[in-house]
């Protein structure tokens, strides 16, 4: 593992203990020769995934940009980094084994949705404004409105 400080391949784990619902190893390692340490997250992948855009264009499934789309939407909401760790584990694991390493960006928006109306309705309602492309206030009202409805039915 190459040092983010000097480029350094000299580095050496100074511990390693189970993160993210046992879902990844997290290691704490040293550089030898500038001292720098940092943090690094082992996890397995069960395929390369590529993400279908609405556009046709295909792009390498990025886990990064998803946890930053979640962040976003849970800003300044209390819930529990642990808990949104484990929701965007789970989306990642469900994309994983959906049988094909071709995921449309609309799965993956579905998926997050369900994840975050479990998890917190006001970033639900947040990513919802910009995955369903809310245009005006009216949009708000009829999507809490539509969700009020299906949420009756079960």
């Amino acid at each position: 593992m190459r040092c983010p400080f000097c480029s350094s391949e000299d580095t050496q784990v100074k511990d390693s203990r189970q993160a993210e619902d046992n879902t990844a190893v997290r290691r704490r390692r040293q550089c030898g020769q500038c001292a720098g340490r940092f943090t690094t997250f082992e996890r397995v992948q069960l395929r390369e995934l590529m993400v279908v855009k609405k556009s046709g264009r295909r792009t390498p499934f990025d886990r990064d940009k998803l946890a930053r789309s979640v962040l976003i939407a849970l800003q300044k909401r209390p819930v529990d980094p642990e808990r949104v760790e484990q929701m965007i584990s789970g989306v990642v694991r469900q994309l994983e084994a959906g049988g094909t390493s071709d995921v449309t960006s609309d799965r993956i928006g579905e998926l997050v949705m369900e994840g975050l109306s479990n998890l917190d309705k006001i970033a639900y309602v947040r990513y919802a404004s910009v995955y369903k492309d809310f245009r005006a206030t009216e949009d708000f009202g009829a999507f809490i409105e539509d969700e009020k409805l299906s949420n009756e039915d079960e």
